[in-house]
């Protein structure tokens, strides 16, 4: 008699919700074994019996010939009794037992399904719900583990028989897809016009919906994560309203587009940036725009994004998208779409469909709607591409809920993240998950949105924290949020360039052993010593950081007035460099001459006058200075219309450079901070010579592209001399180049390569953020290697400024 095995195999990953228990049967079948496979809480769980050599064939290569979306972390097998039975099986999913699977990211769908979608002989011709196997929603649907229907929001949808065969037949794409629907049976599509909204019977919504986007009318339309807000991004008229409305001043809207031959007039796409643009998760991909664009057939609308060197573009990722921008065949309509987040500026994306006729009521002029509902919220995500790799500015649809791997294990911890660009952090074991972008924390809904949100990714990660890790900043609304949940649990706080720090070391594997030349430059950060950090050089592992180097210190005028008006900083800049801020200097004119003298008497004074060392401020004074962005309407508006001015500089510029001033202090024989040794005082990088080559450039003529190319060299130079010093004094050759100002890639490249020339190992954010929405690891990993008592970091708000760049 023929000998028989039989194996109990556990895989754990990314294998539910795309169609890997379909895919164990197919393998099973074809090579003629018995048994069964379910879905658990643990992962999916199969058992085979057959020849030896036939269960040892199904297990050599179950992980490599996985389903496309599936992310296999671990397969453990095991023998077991031989059991007998017919036929191979998948059985109903069983519940109970630690959460230990993994969900899978929403994803776009997929060629099969569009090539239907177009397809009239097909049932789902036009299905505005279309989806299988292999692409469509996941994460934003899911209620609960196991992954199965009636764990999503699909559950109040029945399937009817055709879909119910489909789902059936281990033969079909749609084999096991849950979010499967027809005609027939799915979500159904319609458009409310009003006021009040009201759906008018025997209109294709569609059909409706494209007329008035032509017509030039806002539309809020439900996707896989929330509502988005749409307009023809060619209607001038149309995208000024939508600006109005939505009250977000110069902000950038980004666009959809159906194709990349829609935009590849606008932007230069290299290979990176047509990969990111047409693969699986479509986020909005920033694309520098090519010159001479701006008007003309196949041209934006210029307030889509005024005085931006990119435009941020996304291709249709759900059906309802394809179906706006239109099939082959339709009557003409917009080629490219306004696609921004349904909310006003500042507040959470809307979700909810009453909600959204409430809230979105001032900014739609009608809703392309469904009765699907989301469960979790889920934005856009966000990158661009830095010298030829990947650069992640905002982590949510696509990513989340991804498991990142961590270099150490960890207890399960919980780190809150900061309050601007929030996201939050739970981590466990070698795994740590880090939210969808959350939003910023000074509006009470987006704090539900951030409760909500964490209560459901322990739900799906089986997360319990026994400690928890918060910015140090005391007015942070996040760490007041981690303070009241601790409860009796050990609070970590984490300084926060330390946090950013910790962030690109865990991305990159390090695992602490050997200390860091971290250069954090942002817009704030509370300080060790309570004033306002931000251009920071520290030596950091996890365990600690000590402050090697930063920018001078000046006062930071009325705290967030400053940020908002640029030019405040820049006369603060001037009058502690020992400059004149003379009338014909354009920061001076575009002050206005009342504030100008409040504003000189709260300088002398020093009231509400916080000292701040920050370089996204340093980068806000210069581009007023150059007179290229005296206001801001956004974050770091100022610093990305400086960026934006150096890409227009010539490439050669032959002129004279600028430099910073270095000043070594003399040792105290005692600490200046918490995180500075005794003894070493840090070294202090001022700009004051920097600030007089501007001025003197101004006053030769110098345009201001020429002087934002030559800024940015500047600090390019400090980067790499600190990164030297550091190397000389300490024995360090790896730097991490994080904080929001790095975002810039004029300035990360020029780093990268010089301190790569001079022969050190460069660390850059790649698939983590490098500005706060990147925080909640790197707090996550200082507060697994810190000591088990709490760190309340008790202090004064600096200044009563929280903004970041």
């Amino acid at each position: 008699m023929e000998a028989v095995q039989r194996r109990r195999i556990v895989v754990r990953g990314v294998v539910q919700g795309v169609g890997f228990r379909p895919y164990v049967y197919t393998r099973a079948t074809g090579l003629g074994l018995t048994g069964h496979v379910t879905n658990t809480p643990e992962g999916v769980v199969a058992e085979v019996e057959g020849a030896p050599a036939a269960v040892s064939a199904f297990c050599e290569h179950l992980a490599a010939d996985a389903p496309p979306l599936a992310v296999v972390h671990t397969v453990d097998h095991h023998e077991v009794p031989v059991a007998g039975g017919r036929g191979f099986t998948i059985t109903a999913s069983r519940t109970g037992g630690p959460v230990r699977t993994l969900v899978s990211p929403d994803t776009a769908t997929c060629a099969d399904c569009l090539a239907e979608l177009a397809d009239p002989a097909d049932r789902r011709h036009r299905h505005p719900f279309i989806t299988c196997t292999h692409c469509g929603p996941r994460f934003t649907i899911v209620t609960g583990l196991p992954y199965d229907r009636d764990h999503t929001t699909m559950a109040r949808f029945p399937m009817c028989p055709d879909c119910a065969r489909e789902y059936a037949d281990p033969a079909d794409r749609r084999f096991h897809a849950q979010p499967v629907a027809c005609p027939a049976c799915g979500p159904r599509l319609r458009l409310l016009e009003g006021p009040p909204p009201r759906e008018t019977a025997g209109t294709d919504p569609v059909a409706a919906a494209r007329r008035l986007l032509a017509a030039g009318s806002i539309l809020a339309v439900k996707g896989l994560g929330g509502y988005h807000l749409a307009c023809d991004a060619a209607n001038p008229a149309a995208v000024a309203e939508l600006r109005r409305r939505k009250a977000r001043g110069d902000k950038p809207f980004a666009l959809m587009a159906r194709d990349p031959s829609d935009i590849e007039h606008l932007v230069r796409l290299a290979p990176a940036e047509r990969g990111l643009l047409t693969g699986p998760v479509r986020p909005v991909v920033l694309l520098r725009r090519r010159p001479g664009t701006g008007s003309g057939p196949g041209a934006v609308a210029d307030a889509v994004a005024p005085r931006c060197p990119d435009l941020g573009v996304m291709l249709a990722y759900t059906p309802v998208h394809h179906l706006l921008l239109g099939l082959p065949g339709d009557p003409p309509g917009p080629r490219l779409l306004v696609m921004t987040s349904g909310n006003l500026s500042g507040e959470p994306i809307v979700t909810d469909d009453t909600e959204a006729l409430e809230r979105l009521g001032g900014l739609a002029d009608a809703w392309l709607t469904h009765d699907r509902p989301i469960h979790v919220p889920c934005d856009d995500s966000v990158v661009r591409v830095c010298d030829g790799e990947l650069l992640t500015l905002r982590r949510a649809r696509g990513y989340a809920p991804l498991p990142l791997e961590l270099p150490l294990p960890v207890p399960p911890v919980l780190a809150a993240g900061g309050d601007l660009k929030n996201a939050f952090c739970l981590g466990e074991g070698r795994k740590a998950w880090l939210s969808a972008h959350i939003g910023d924390m000074d509006d009470l809904a987006t704090q539900q949105a951030f409760e909500r949100a964490e209560r459901q990714l322990e739900a799906i990660t089986g997360v319990r924290p026994t400690r928890l890790a918060a910015d140090r900043h005391p007015g942070y609304r996040s760490g007041a949020w981690a303070r009241r949940a601790a409860g009796t649990r050990p609070l970590t706080a984490v300084q926060h360039h330390h946090a950013h720090i910790a962030s690109a070391m865990a991305e990159h594997g390090l695992d602490g052993t050997d200390r860091v030349i971290g250069v954090a430059f942002d817009g704030t950060g509370y300080g060790d010593d309570g004033t306002v950090w931000g251009g920071e050089v520290l030596l950091a592992d996890y365990a600690g950081h000590h402050r090697f180097a930063h920018l001078a210190p000046v006062p930071l005028p009325g705290g967030d007035a400053a940020v908002q008006r640029p030019y405040r900083m820049a006369l603060s800049h001037l009058r502690a460099a020992g400059l004149p801020r003379s009338p014909d200097l354009p920061c001076t004119a575009a002050c206005p001459p009342e504030e100008l003298r409040v504003l000189e008497r709260q300088l002398e004074s020093g009231l509400h006058c916080t000292p701040t060392s920050s370089m996204g401020r340093l980068f806000d004074a210069v581009s007023s200075l150059a007179g290229v962005c005296h206001r801001a309407g956004y974050e770091a508006q100022a610093a990305i219309e400086l960026e934006s001015a150096a890409l227009a500089a010539a490439p050669a510029d032959p002129g004279p450079g600028y430099a910073f001033g270095l000043r070594h202090p003399q040792p105290s024989g005692r600490p200046t901070a918490p995180g500075t040794a005794p003894g070493t005082p840090a070294v202090v990088a001022d700009p004051a010579p920097v600030l007089a080559a501007v001025v003197a450039d101004l006053r030769a003529g110098t345009p201001a592209p020429v002087i934002a190319a030559r800024f940015h060299s500047a600090v390019a130079a400090l980067v790499v001399g600190l990164a030297a010093l550091a190397r000389e004094r300490h024995g360090l050759d790896t730097v991490a180049l994080t904080g929001g100002v790095f975002a810039n890639t004029v300035l990360s490249s020029a780093c990268t390569r010089q301190l790569h020339e001079r022969g050190f190992t460069v660390l850059r954010h790649h698939r983590i953020p490098p500005n706060d929405g990147g925080l909640a690891l790197g707090q996550l990993m200082v507060a697994a290697c810190a000591p088990h008592h709490p760190h309340q970091g008790e202090g004064h708000v600096p200044g009563g400024t929280r903004q970041s760049a």
